[in-house]
This record gives structure tokens, C-alpha cells and sequence, in this order.
């Protein structure tokens, strides 16, 4: 399992999930209830219940670079551009707009 911190305006918004099933998008609880949050994205908005799909959501897969860029990402951190997941940790912690995505490792995990 693969997880990512998605944060807007510099704030914790909310966990971008891998798994075996697919992809889950919740927005954080103290995010939701903030009085400034905003959605990720008008496909993402503002829910306390999670969002699932079998493939990345369009929004985050949207982030991650293309053409020349992509070339270079795929050879730099040895990624395949099928791993779409990994590509969106390894290029999009600073992104241009308002989200950024920040990989969770394994042992922040293990205590959330």
C-alpha cells in the first residue's frame, strides 16, 4: 500500500491511497470542518465520506508531468510511466497551483 498526503494552500487537505483495490481519496477531518477549505478539485468535492476508483483520479494523474519532463522522471528515479502513483510521489511535491503531494513513508504510516 502506497499513501500520499495531499495538501492545499500549504494545509493538510487530506490521504491519497494505493492498494490492491484501486485508489481512496479522503479529506482530512479538521480539514473539513476548517473554515477556509477548499476542494482539491471541482471532481473531488469537499465529502466526509471517501472517494474510490479502480484507476488514479483524474485530477491527481493531470499532475504528474508529460512529454520530455515525464522522459526525464521515468529515468532519473527508474519509474514506469504505468506507475502512475509512483510518478505522481517521485514529481509532484511542489506543483504548480495550490496542491502539492508529499509521500507518507511506511513507518508514518504504521502509526496513523
Amino acid at each position: 500500500m502506497k499513501q500520499a498526503k495531499v495538501f492545499v494552500n500549504n494545509v493538510l487537505a487530506g490521504v491519497l491511497t494505493e492498494d490492491d483495490m484501486g485508489y481512496e481519496f479522503r479529506y482530512d477531518r479538521d480539514y473539513l470542518q476548517s473554515e477556509g477549505a477548499e476542494a482539491v478539485s471541482l471532481t473531488l468535492p469537499l465529502a466526509e465520506k471517501p472517494y474510490r476508483d479502480k484507476v488514479l483520479f483524474p485530477f491527481f494523474d493531470g499532475l504528474i508531468p508529460e512529454g520530455w519532463l515525464l522522459d526525464i522522471a521515468e529515468q532519473s528515479w527508474k519509474i514506469s510511466a504505468r506507475d502512475r502513483f509512483s510518478l505522481l510521489l517521485a514529481c509532484c511535491k511542489d506543483c504548480i497551483g495550490n496542491v502539492s503531494v508529499m509521500p507518507v513513508d511506511e513507518m508514518e504510516a504504521a502509526y496513523e
